[in-house]
């Protein structure tokens, strides 16, 4: 069934709501409650879902809540729920060459312990280490851009879409064999704007803040270690229970309570690190629930209300193929959508519209390769690109750094310095 245009307004919607009501006086403090955020995601998304079932399409609205959302909101929890209870405390001295060798230990592991892992794992540790400085915002912004999206490329546990098309048949060490240019030269690129800007900002720093970052230091210690096992147990459940090693997940007759026997691994596993994780562990990171209670509550609403703006997109499969049909119009369109719809539906979208490769239903090598750029990349060019992205906003607000808006994030760093770095990758190797 066609999709009228003006169901797209309720997504358009959800996305002002998240752009505009934290800038505006007043409203900005009751949108800081995260149950504010779910009311709107109610009244924007129960309208959409109650349309599409009037009209014929609860089976669409279903398995995207269902199949789509509590997957992707059940593996972020479990990730965040262990890496949350590997305490890594310590106070290093906060110069470029330190805080570079942090994100770069975040951008090697994201790959394979997935962008949120890496980001939860390191990103107190970061905050602590530049708890004296006075520059610090940009700090967060190129974490977000380097370990929350761009580490992930190199595998099938970085990033959702990539571990869709490996569902789809790609092998597991495809994008390491075939991304890892990609991969390299965006990194190096962004790890080397960073010293270079995070120098000339530690040279501006006032004096006073220079010295207690020099007394105030605190080596690295590790507790909480036993979360390691079941962070292992997450990848493990990611690369193992799904239909390729246990095809009855697949069959078009599986009972929804098999088809998603690797949700139930995830609660067992985040049930598990809880009651196995000392309080004082946590207690000591300062875990607190509300960085994955916010992009629980604001993605409902993004999933929701994305819903028949897919289904537009899809329908629109035709006219789109007319417009784009080489690479690197893969690379833009896929990343361009990415940053404002959820990455790992858009890239199923695009995929299925690129020219097919040897795998059935598998874009061509040099498609896939623009789409998978596209999708992990650029979703670090909005805070609701990637689900990292609003986890590490949200802590770093807690430790009292002023965070841009979604519209300063976006003007004053991802389309500034993000963007560059992504076209050049583009016009150099795809």
């Amino acid at each position: 069934m066609n999709i009228p245009g003006w169901m797209l307004i309720p997504f358009a919607a959800m996305l002002l709501s998240i752009a505009i009501l934290p800038l505006l006086p007043k409203v900005g403090e009751w949108w800081e409650h995260n149950m504010n955020k779910l009311l709107v995601s109610f009244l924007l998304g129960v309208p959409t879902a109650a349309w599409l079932c009037l009209h014929g399409m609860s089976h669409e609205i279903v398995h995207q809540i269902v199949y789509d959302y509590f997957p992707f909101i059940l593996l972020l929890m479990a990730l965040f729920v262990t890496t949350g209870g590997i305490c890594i405390q310590g106070d290093l001295h906060a110069t470029p060459f330190t805080n570079t060798k942090i994100l770069a230990l975040g951008w090697l592991l994201a790959s394979f312990m997935g962008t949120t892992g890496a980001a939860m794992l390191l990103i107190r540790l970061l905050l602590s280490t530049i708890s004296q400085r006075k520059y610090r915002v940009h700090t967060v912004l190129f974490f977000i851009a380097i370990v929350a999206n761009c580490g992930g490329l190199l595998s099938p546990l970085g990033d959702p879409p990539l571990f869709l098309l490996f569902q789809k048949g790609a092998s597991f060490t495809w994008w390491m064999k075939n991304m890892w240019l990609e991969w390299l030269l965006t990194g190096a690129m962004l790890l080397l704007i960073y010293f270079v800007v995070d120098w000339v900002l530690w040279r501006k720093e006032p004096l006073e803040n220079l010295m207690a970052d020099g007394h105030e230091q605190r080596k690295i210690t590790v507790t909480g270690t036993i979360n390691v096992v079941w962070l292992l147990c997450v990848i493990m459940s990611t690369m193992f229970i799904n239909p390729t090693y246990i095809p009855a997940m697949g069959a078009a007759d599986a009972p929804w309570y098999l088809k998603l026997l690797r949700e139930w691994a995830f609660i067992a596993i985040i049930a598990l690190s809880w009651f196995t994780t000392r309080k004082k562990v946590r207690e000591d990171n300062h875990y607190s629930w509300t960085p994955i209670m916010e992009v629980a509550c604001v993605f409902i609403g993004i999933f929701v209300t994305m819903t028949p703006a897919l289904m537009f997109l899809h329908n629109m499969k035709d006219v789109i193929q007319g417009y784009i049909s080489e690479p690197w119009h893969y690379v833009y369109c896929t990343g361009l959508l990415s940053s404002f719809l959820d990455n790992a539906p858009t890239a199923m979208v695009f995929n299925s519209m690129a020219p097919e490769g040897a795998i059935a239903g598998l874009a061509a090598d040099p498609f896939l390769k623009a789409i998978s750029m596209g999708a992990v990349f650029f979703g670090a060019l909005t805070y609701i690109g990637n689900g990292p992205n609003f986890m590490v906003k949200s802590i770093a607000e807690q430790e009292g750094i002023n965070m841009p808006s979604f519209f300063g994030y976006m003007a004053k760093f991802s389309l500034v310095v993000c963007l560059p770095v992504y076209i050049i990758v583009q016009l150099i190797l795809i």
